[in-house]
């Protein structure tokens, strides 16, 4: 039952994680129209080792924090200062992302599809904490477990949901709409801001109730 929760937070958060539009997802729609599914899948895949390497990585220290919850409450009151400085920046600073990819990203690895995917994934350090944080509140309800077998089923899970909704997006993302350059109708820093501000809350109400 453990290794089926683990599966399945693991994999809801990674599939949600990627629906919002975003360097990595509209990369992939766009190599999608203009080299086809195949190269896009590549690049899809190699997104999905490093979304599994940074997963790994997140849930290990995450684990080394549920067996030292003295240094959760410690770290609660730093992370909170780190969530407000990511929605500031992400509100105020970061610049828009209403306009298309540029053409030269989407071919600057044409012929390595594979490792493209798993640079620009790299570039994106925010699964760093976004794993820490839900695998941490999840456990504390008793609801995810970091044993090896679930660890594992989990880092599995985190590159299964993001590479399915990757392929939604090449899925959806037609070909014969190449030509077009088309910008995102949505800011998606105010969407990320927004959410990392409603993190610090929850974080913030935590961390006085606990007082």
């Amino acid at each position: 039952m453990a290794i089926l929760f683990n599966f399945i937070i693991a994999f809801s958060a990674a599939f949600i994680g990627v629906i919002p539009p975003g360097l990595i997802n509209m990369s992939a729609a766009k190599i999608s129209m203009k080299e086809g599914r195949r190269n896009a899948t590549l690049f899809s895949l190699g997104v999905c080792v490093t979304v599994m390497l940074q997963t790994y990585i997140a849930l290990l220290f995450a684990r080394y924090l549920e067996k030292n919850p003295d240094i959760i409450a410690s770290l609660e009151q730093v992370a909170l200062g780190i969530f407000i400085c990511i929605t500031i920046y992400f509100l105020f600073i970061a610049k828009d992302t209403r306009r298309a990819i540029p053409d030269n990203l989407v071919r600057k690895s044409k012929k390595k599809r594979f490792f493209g995917g798993m640079f620009i994934a790299s570039l994106n350090v925010l699964p760093l904490p976004f794993w820490v944080y839900v695998s941490v509140t999840f456990s504390a309800f008793g609801w995810f477990s970091f044993e090896t077998p679930e660890l594992l089923t989990a880092i599995l899970a985190s590159g299964l949901g993001t590479f399915i909704m990757l392929r939604l997006y090449i899925h959806f993302f037609k070909r014969e709409d190449s030509s077009r350059n088309t910008p995102l109708k949505v800011n998606m820093n105010f969407i990320i801001g927004a959410v990392t501000a409603l993190i610090s809350l929850i974080t913030a109400f935590k961390i006085f109730k606990d007082l």
